[in-house]
């Protein structure tokens, strides 16, 4: 069947019990704060609870206790934001939880080892970005976390086997990233 609201620049996230977690993105309406859930077993489409904040451009990590962190993107404005929250499948809610130090779109996020997420990336207040931040899902906090070499967005991040994750692509602006 077809999703409750047509969207592109969402997120789509694999949740513990199977189903799949679609969040914000564009529509007909602009940008969105509506989320739906896919059921495989019976292939059909479900609202849950809104987002706090309409956003695209943004990510969506599962966390190891099966939440979803939802961090960045633009606004309905269309302007990056700092605003992170969190989803519980088992209600369908949305909770605010600690802004990022940086507002960004167009990032990175990847699930480290030890249970943390990693933002990377993006454009910010007009630029591109190389700084990270690192989520706490045990405070809700984000703390700054290096920078990479090159400022980049559209990226992709990959978690290695040795813990560490390597970014590669992406544009900075001025071109494309080798």
């Amino acid at each position: 069947s077809p999703m409750v609201t047509a969207r592109d620049f969402h997120t789509a996230t694999l949740l513990i019990n199977g189903k799949v977690l679609i969040a914000g993105g564009h529509g007909d309406k602009g940008i969105t704060n509506s989320a739906e859930l896919y059921d495989p077993a019976t292939g059909k489409w479900t609202p849950t609870g809104s987002l706090t904040t309409a956003r695209r451009y943004h990510t969506a990590t599962l966390l190891p206790n099966g939440n979803v962190l939802v961090a960045g993107g633009q606004n309905s404005s269309f302007v990056e934001t700092a605003s992170a929250e969190l989803y519980d499948p088992a209600t369908g809610i949305w909770t605010p939880t600690g802004t990022l130090i940086k507002g960004r779109y167009v990032h990175s996020a990847t699930l480290l080892p030890n249970g943390k997420a990693l933002v990377v990336g993006g454009i910010g207040g007009g630029n591109y970005l190389a700084s990270a931040e690192l989520f706490d899902p045990a405070t809700g906090l984000w703390a700054a976390n290096g920078t990479m070499t090159n400022s980049r967005s559209e990226h992709t991040a990959t978690l290695l086997p040795n813990g560490k994750v390597l970014v590669f692509g992406g544009s900075d602006g001025g071109g494309y990233l080798a």
